[in-house]
């Protein structure tokens, strides 16, 4: 086995340390940078412990091995969400909520530490028991015929319901919501329609007798306006000068127009 003079033995392990030492050096270096894409906040914890401020996008440090960096992503997320519930009147619907929200960027830190460790459980643990639990509270209220004819007064109220109970959590921000879909029995929706037209119907006889009401009122009044001294005034200002009127008589009789 060919073996090296002592001098150059030690060049080459000299040599080997030094590339093994640059190596390390690049890992550390490699190690101690991360970067935060745009929509996302990073959350660094240092052997465990979660710190309190998030990092912002772009080029951040940490220490190399005793800190590791989580990336939450702070963009609004749209998730449709396919429920069926009780009415007040206890029928049975279905439609789709579709929620529209984001997180707080100042709280990744506290979602890390209490929820979730990473932008996956954020829906199920918080946002979906909150919108089942309004959803649930909202249509209880209501009955079928309510809640299929004013469907975007009950879509607002949702909207509100949910907001106001994840504020008391205060992880993410409600930036809208949509009910679409709505299923009922088919009975039910044939009822619904019929007693909107006879709803229709019945405000359309309401007007009519109230139009009727007024006619009537109009000529009570007149009629009782009418008078032998008015009804001579008509018959003198449509004469034309030609026809020959016959007056009454102090006032006893009716004039009379006479023909040429």
């Amino acid at each position: 086995m060919k073996s090296f003079p002592q001098g150059q033995s030690q060049q080459v392990s000299k040599t080997v340390l030094g590339i093994s030492g640059a190596v390390a050096g690049g890992i550390l270096i490699l190690s101690s940078v991360f970067v935060v894409p745009a929509g996302k906040v990073g959350v660094v914890t240092t052997l465990g412990k979660v710190a309190k401020k998030p990092r912002v996008p772009g080029l951040n440090l940490k220490l190399p091995l005793i800190q590791s960096s989580h990336l939450f992503s702070i963009r609004t997320q749209v998730v449709p969400e396919n429920f069926s519930t009780l009415t007040k009147d206890l029928q049975v619907i279905e439609a789709t909520a579709t929620i529209k929200y984001a997180v707080k960027p100042d709280e990744a830190p506290r979602i890390y530490s209490t929820i979730a460790i990473s932008d996956v459980g954020i829906y199920s643990r918080v946002i979906q028991p909150s919108l089942l639990k309004s959803l649930k509270s909202v249509f209880s209220k209501y009955e079928l015929n309510t809640i299929a004819t004013d469907w975007n007064n009950i879509s607002k109220l949702v909207e509100e319901s949910v907001a106001e109970e994840l504020n008391k959590f205060d992880y993410v921000a409600v930036q809208g919501l949509d009910l679409t879909g709505l299923q009922i029995a088919e009975e039910y929706r044939s009822a619904i329609e019929q007693k909107q037209i006879a709803e229709q119907q019945l405000l359309r006889a309401k007007t009519e007798v109230k139009i009727a009401e007024q006619e009537a009122l109009k000529f009570e009044t007149l009629n009782r306006g009418l008078n032998n001294k008015v009804l001579y005034k008509l018959f003198l200002d449509k004469w034309d000068g030609t026809t020959k009127v016959v007056p009454s008589i102090n006032g006893s009789t009716t004039p009379v127009i006479v023909g040429n």
